[in-house]
């Protein structure tokens, strides 16, 4: 392969940062989940709506189910981390956070280049993502 070729198509320090990132982070999550999850199998943490509740309702829409078990919507649940069905969330959050922890650091790659438009693209994503997550439109964040 041609020296010049094999330069051009070689990835930035930031993105090999960033698949190292995403790889451990996506397995830290992992192991958050599992380690919340056996919280709250193992009853570490008393739940915040019973099980026989949730078999009762399941079956119901999310607003009626929300009424019925008390339970918060969007961001509210980190109000309830205390009990042991909604500290399972933690891991969940983290695994969707980890994008834009992932782009930031891609963010400043194109940044050290000079690179304006990828600079430019990273950040929209990210502003995207965290109006989604904001819940700001009234479609995220549940």
């Amino acid at each position: 392969m041609d020296k010049r070729l094999e330069e051009m198509v070689k990835p930035m320090p930031q993105q090999i940062t960033y698949a190292n990132i995403l790889f451990w982070g996506a397995w830290g999550g992992i192991l958050l989940m599992t380690l919340t999850y056996i919280i709250y199998l193992a009853h570490i943490l008393p739940p915040h709506v019973d099980v026989n509740l949730v078999v009762q309702n399941w079956h119901k829409g999310v607003a009626e189910y929300r009424e019925i078990t008390n339970s918060p919507q969007g961001w509210n649940w980190l109000f309830l981390l205390a009990k042991g069905d909604f500290i399972n969330f933690l891991g969940i959050a983290f695994l969707a956070l980890l994008t834009m922890i992932c782009y930031i650091v891609l963010f400043f790659g194109y940044v050290k280049k000079k690179d304006k438009i990828y600079a430019t693209i990273v950040i929209a994503e990210i502003l995207v993502l965290a109006l989604a997550a904001s819940g700001l439109l009234g479609s995220g964040g549940h």
